[in-house]
């Protein structure tokens, strides 16, 4: 592979690529295709994926420090990625595995998560808003002065979450499951509530009622 050619943008078609541990940081991946591509370890820091299709591909450990990954990331394995200021925003990451990734100040404003793996995931700060978590895995997350307004969290697992200060007015929470979850002075005004399980969370400075 030629990887200064890659980093110019000169190569779009990279399905099933290998380039795990290569320096692409900085690197023109507009429009690129890396489906199923290999970037295990690979850092992307500051690289633009703006409309990239990375589904399915393996970014185990990555770097995608304030990376534009504006595209497709469908089931790609994000597992233990930093992806600390990376912007997001409408993004598609679908059934995408995030474990224990970084994602601390991320922007991800109408993103897609539905069905997506962030257990244990760091997602303080981030921008969450009118974002689509749907049977999203947060157990264990730290979502800590995230905001999550008018984001979709319907059936979403938040058990052991810290969600302390998070802005979740107007989000929909209906059958989501926040046991044991903290949710010390967080925000709530006009959350869909029905349904939804706080059994031993911390709801103190609240307006919600723990079962």
């Amino acid at each position: 592979m030629d990887i200064e050619a890659i980093r110019a943008g000169a190569i779009s078609s990279l399905i099933g690529a290998q380039l795990d541990d290569e320096d692409l940081s900085s690197a023109s991946l507009a429009g690129a295709n890396l489906t199923g591509a290999n970037l295990t370890g690979t850092d992307l820091s500051k690289a633009n994926c703006n409309g990239a299709k990375l589904d399915g591909a393996q970014i185990l450990g990555g770097e995608l420090i304030e990376a534009d990954l504006r595209g497709s990331l469908l089931g790609a394995n994000l597992m233990q990625a930093n992806l600390a200021e990376a912007d997001l925003r409408g993004g598609n990451l679908r059934g995408a595995n995030l474990m224990r990734a970084n994602l601390t100040r991320t922007n991800a404003v109408a993103a897609f998560f539905c069905g997506a793996n962030l257990m244990g995931a760091n997602l303080k700060d981030a921008d969450l808003r009118s974002t689509d978590l749907r049977g999203a895995n947060l157990s264990g997350a730290n979502l800590s002065r995230a905001n999550l307004s008018q984001a979709n969290l319907q059936g979403a697992l938040l058990s052991e979450a810290n969600l302390e200060q998070a802005d979740l007015r107007g989000a929909n929470l209906a059958g989501a499951n926040l046991d044991g979850a903290n949710l010390l002075c967080a925000e709530v005004a006009e959350a869909n509530t029905y349904g939804t399980s706080l059994i031993n969370a911390c709801v103190i400075g609240t307006s919600l009622v723990t079962a």
